[in-house]
């Protein structure tokens, strides 16, 4: 984090605290009518949450989907045939330049049964249909923008694809 101090539209000066961020990936893991979520502790908010599985782009990663099948394999244990963007949007433009991009997993299927998860990650994997993601947002356990926008393509999308 840094603090910085910008010049305002009328002429005058403020501070900013300003994160730098490499940025993330995330992806919907839907298969089955169900989508995968995964539970984990978030510190920041002092939270156990129910995310899609995301992870950072490490400095100098370029190729977005190999990010996205790296974590997708990583968290799930799934791999895909391939990985079709949906979208990407800054998180927090307030104080962070992170963008996050979003992918969904075209033909999913469960390859490993071991998760490759990083030393400091905990998390389990559940299925829920879209549905039940409905109380996981009401009680404030599906909270983050990522996991709303993937809930609300899948809604929008998969409802035509099946209809």
């Amino acid at each position: 984090m840094s603090v910085q101090t910008v010049e305002l539209p009328d002429g005058q000066t403020s501070t900013r605290e300003v994160i730098k961020h490499n940025g993330g990936v995330g992806i919907i893991l839907f298969a089955d009518n169900k989508i995968a979520l995964v539970r984990q502790w978030r510190a920041p908010m002092e939270l156990e949450t129910l995310e899609i599985p995301a992870g950072k782009i490490n400095f100098g990663e370029t190729d977005l989907k190999s990010v996205a099948k790296r974590e997708l394999r990583e968290e799930t244990g799934y791999v895909a045939k391939d990985f079709e963007k949906v979208s990407q949007f800054y998180g927090s433009p307030g104080f962070s330049n992170e963008i996050l991009y979003l992918y969904n997993a075209i033909e999913p299927e469960k390859a490993f049964d071991e998760l490759k998860l990083d030393e400091d990650e905990f998390l389990n994997v559940e299925w829920f249909t879209i549905e039940e993601t409905q109380a996981q947002i009401d009680q404030g356990v599906i909270c983050d923008a990522k996991t709303m926008l993937a809930i609300d393509y899948i809604k929008l999308h998969k409802g035509r694809e099946n209809g």
